[in-house]
């Protein structure tokens, strides 16, 4: 049944305009700082990184607020053909607190593990902005995580193809990507309504699942991959059950804690190498049996999984 409660910005029924956007952005506030929980951390462990063979580019910046907002990746300052080449991601939406602490705990305790048998890319937050504002969106109301295509309107997401792009002409193709994702009460409380009053649709509540799940790809399922990720994580957190209609989100389940996307139609991030063996994850940070550091956890070991899994495969 539709919620008739409708959401403080525009009128019920009419798709935003530019004034409503404006108003939006208004509405938004700076909650928490990306140069001090992003850029400082990443910047601390610099020489670490480089001792690993590991480099710090900046491949972009927001234009809202350039100095403010850099874009950063790590990366491998030599690429190996012979190796199979990793994408990691997280931030792509902003709000999503644990794939940006995810990414950096992995490059923190687990990338020096794995620099001699990969070649590594990880962008630790792809939507600054997002993370300041503890947001879905990036300032002119669009979602990143739908806009990684040709002429991308989101410079998130055209910033990022474009490093993957420079990557691959230069160096190599990818072999692995994981998108370091959450599902929070707060897609239920604020961004869906929002989405639903941007776009001038009825609202339609949803429920949230209770535990990690990950997203494959409708096209390339890769089964025993997004297994292989689920046994891994169980071992750090539970896993989300499917509900009575044996779905996740409205989506079937087609293993315990998996469900497919139609990753390059809806233009999210997972599908911006075109590799096959790629992977959302999606923890639930409102659990009461998780902790923001077990959901940090939960991530990493969904990047070691994932590459784990692919390295047995050679």
């Amino acid at each position: 049944m539709a919620n008739l409660t409708f959401y403080p910005i525009g009128t019920a029924g009419e798709k935003w305009g530019e004034t409503e956007k404006a108003a939006w952005l208004a509405s938004t506030q700076i909650k928490r700082s990306y140069q001090d929980d992003v850029v400082t951390p990443l910047k601390a462990m610099e020489a670490k990184l480089s001792a690993l063979g590991l480099g710090i580019v900046q491949y972009g910046a927001l234009s809202i607020n350039a100095e403010r907002y850099p874009l950063f990746a790590v990366k491998s300052q030599q690429f190996d053909p012979q190796k199979p080449t990793v994408l990691v991601t997280g931030g792509v939406h902003g709000y999503e607190t644990s794939g940006v602490h995810g990414a950096l705990a992995f490059l923190t305790n687990e990338a020096a593990n794995y620099v001699q048998q990969v070649n590594l890319v990880v962008a630790v937050c792809v939507s600054p902005w997002g993370y300041e504002t503890i947001n879905r969106w990036n300032p002119k109301a669009i979602d990143p995580n739908r806009s990684f295509y040709a002429n991308s309107p989101a410079e998130e997401s055209a910033a990022l193809m474009a490093l993957v792009a420079s990557v691959t002409s230069v160096e190599q193709g990818f072999d692995v990507h994981v998108d370091l994702h959450e599902t929070t009460d707060s897609d239920e409380l604020e961004f869906r309504p929002a989405l639903c009053a941007r776009d001038g649709i009825e609202y339609d509540k949803g429920t949230i699942p209770d535990g990690f799940y990950a997203v494959g790809d409708t096209e390339h399922s890769m089964d025993a991959f997004q297994k292989a990720i689920i046994d891994g994580v169980s071992k750090v957190t539970h896993i989300a059950p499917a509900d009575e209609k044996g779905e996740i989100i409205g989506s079937t389940v087609v293993q315990h804690g998996v469900i497919n996307y139609p990753l390059k139609s809806l233009g999210l991030c997972s599908s911006v190498t075109g590799c096959i063996y790629n992977t959302t994850t999606e923890v639930y940070p409102d659990s009461p049996t998780a902790t923001p550091a077990e959901c940090n956890l939960a991530q990493v070991a969904a990047i070691t999984s994932a590459i784990d899994y692919v390295l047995a495969q050679r």
